[in-house]
């Protein structure tokens, strides 16, 4: 079972409500990774205002990867956090009655791919057997790529895999040395643009729309902290909604937002990189139906069955545990176009 940790109770302290007063509650925020384009959103919600609006004051901390926010809300160091759910499946596997939810789908397709080179042969994914494929170990896409391979019945026999690190993945691909990469789509993409590949050479095959029914990165909440903030967290999940409608609707605003908090950054790159992500990841159709947020069951079932090809479960998946929500404000609060 998971100890819960002083930092739970430290958390309730923190963001308890305090709207009666007319002030602001303090609400700290954990990303999953350092501010880019696609973390435009949150930066919307404080400057134009949503989180105000809600009675929110809302302090947002980098991370350092899928994984880093899920210890942090489970432990109540952090009330909410963006992680990966297939991450959060995992954690919730390995720590049975873990206080940690998902309450919001974002990413409604993971950004899990491949990027290719065409000019070394890689259209498509009928070109992966025979190819070179460099791949992180750690990497979040070259995890589920048994997934992928099964879903496209690729002889993973017939493929070459290099073990690469983060920072040479791509220049190993811009140098010719591997034929393709697994990445997220939004950074391997403009991680080569940036190192001088052209655009028209490069191949993205998004595993999402080649048979992976996995989701990406979702709000995940502390539930012991949701259970006493339930009105709390729903404005919460209001205000992102409406951030997220305002970086689609702007998105060089938005990471005009990014690049106030992170000057090292370049305003074109983000922008283009929150782009990518909006196209692929978050404005997909079932999100432009039915609003952002929600996820459908039929579609999760799959996912954790998909999921069994690459994990060991040592229990059977719940998925009332692993997403719930009742937390999402109404639909009409959700539409993003």
């Amino acid at each position: 079972m998971f100890n819960r940790f002083t930092g739970v109770a430290a958390a309730l302290m923190l963001a308890a409500p305090a709207f009666a007063d007319g002030h602001a509650t303090a609400v700290p925020f954990a990303l999953d990774w350092k501010f880019e384009g696609p973390s435009a959103a949150y930066f919307a919600a404080i400057d134009n205002g949503h989180f105000e609006a809600e009675g929110l004051s809302v302090e947002v901390s980098a991370g350092q990867g899928s994984l880093d926010a899920i210890p942090k809300v489970a432990t109540g160091a952090f009330p909410l956090g963006f992680a990966d759910i297939n991450s959060l499946v995992k954690f919730l596997d390995q720590n049975p009655g873990a206080p940690v939810t998902a309450v919001m789908m974002v990413y409604d397709k993971p950004p899990f791919a491949i990027v290719g080179r065409k000019s070394q042969g890689i259209n498509g994914v009928a070109d992966l057997e025979g190819s070179t494929l460099g791949a992180p170990p750690p990497d979040g896409a070259w995890a589920q790529f048994p997934i992928f391979a099964a879903e496209n019945n690729i002889d993973v026999s017939k493929i070459t895999v290099e073990p690469v690190g983060f920072p040479t993945r791509e220049p190993m691909l811009a140098e010719g040395n591997v034929d393709s990469v697994t990445g997220f789509s939004f950074s391997s993409y403009l991680n080569l643009v940036r190192l001088g590949v052209p655009e028209d050479d490069l191949t993205t095959i998004l595993m999402a729309d080649h048979g992976v029914d996995l989701y990406g990165n979702a709000i995940i909440v502390n539930t012991d902290f949701a259970a006493e903030n339930p009105a709390l967290v729903t404005g919460f999940l209001k205000a992102v909604a409406a951030g997220w409608k305002d970086v689609i609707a702007d998105p060089a605003a938005g990471a005009q937002m990014v690049i106030d908090r992170n000057p090292a950054g370049d305003v074109a790159l983000e922008e283009r990189r929150l782009q990518l992500a909006i196209d692929a990841n978050v404005l997909t159709d079932y999100v432009i139906e039915n609003g952002m947020g929600g996820v459908d069951a039929d579609r999760m079932a799959s996912a954790l069955e998909q999921t069994k090809l690459v994990y060991e479960f040592q229990n059977d998946p719940d998925m009332s545990v692993i997403f719930d929500g009742s937390y999402l404000p109404d639909a009409a609060d959700r539409m993003l176009k």
